[in-house]
């Protein structure tokens, strides 16, 4: 994974993100595809640790993977906590000899993959990490919507450092290589914090394509979190689960 943005490296941001991304309603979906019986699960960019944490509580065994230390302090300090394996790493050079009954990459996190190879080395650690009747399963964005339009937000909250206003502000021109930009400005009491953050939209089939590459053959692909069918001109997200 490229080095990460600072909303997840810096401290002061990393504290607050679970405050701003609240309520995420892919985290039934994903807590789902564990059942019931205690199994051995890899999140990959697993950030601050919720969906681990959630599988943890539930009697799971898991390992939560992240580039990011301060986002992983978070989750370290979390209740629980100490009940999920924490390693810092990029899901590229990812390792471990465990290999795991299910594999996620939730937060739309596949698409800070900027390059073929950080995707194909991404899928290989999948890959390698399987257990021959495991699932894997992530998602990306439908790269046919209007993401500058759709992705004009703020918000506000009171923290424990006071007052924060987020602001998002999408940069023009950065279709190139299917890459978007833009940027979080954090208005603090003290001070303004800006993270810039660039994403990549691949579609179904390129996705589809360098999975297979990696030995992975498709299970699913669903457009929304009801596991609705993906339709190309309206479905916000591409939601894959794939299996060896």
């Amino acid at each position: 994974m490229p080095e990460p943005d600072l909303q997840f490296s810096d401290q002061r941001l990393a504290d607050l993100y679970d405050l701003g991304n609240a309520g995420s309603e892919d985290r039934d979906f994903y807590l789902a595809l564990a059942g019931t019986a205690p199994q051995d699960i890899l999140d990959l960019g697993c950030g601050t640790g919720l969906l681990s944490l959630a599988y943890a509580a539930r009697g799971h065994h898991v390992v939560g993977v992240d580039p990011a230390a301060a986002m992983l302090n978070v989750a370290k300090r979390a209740p629980l906590g100490d009940r999920v394996t924490w390693t810092q790493s990029s899901s590229e050079d990812f390792h471990t000899d465990q290999v795991f009954d299910l594999i996620i990459m939730t937060g739309h996190a596949f698409q800070v993959l900027l390059t073929d190879t950080q995707i194909a080395a991404t899928l290989a650690t999948m890959a390698r990490h399987l257990k021959p009747h495991g699932l894997i399963a992530f998602e990306s964005r439908n790269p046919a919507l209007n993401w500058d339009a759709i992705w004009g937000r703020a918000y506000e909250m009171d923290t424990p450092q006071g007052h924060v206003r987020a602001v998002r502000r999408m940069n023009d021109g950065t279709r190139a290589q299917a890459l978007l930009r833009f940027a979080w400005d954090y208005y603090f009491p003290d001070q303004v914090l800006t993270s810039d953050s660039t994403l990549r939209f691949l579609n179904a089939d390129a996705i589809i394509d360098f999975a297979r590459r990696a030995g992975l053959q498709l299970v699913a692909l669903y457009g929304d979190w009801d596991s609705s069918p993906f339709r190309p001109g309206l479905s916000r997200e591409l939601i894959f689960k794939f299996r060896l």
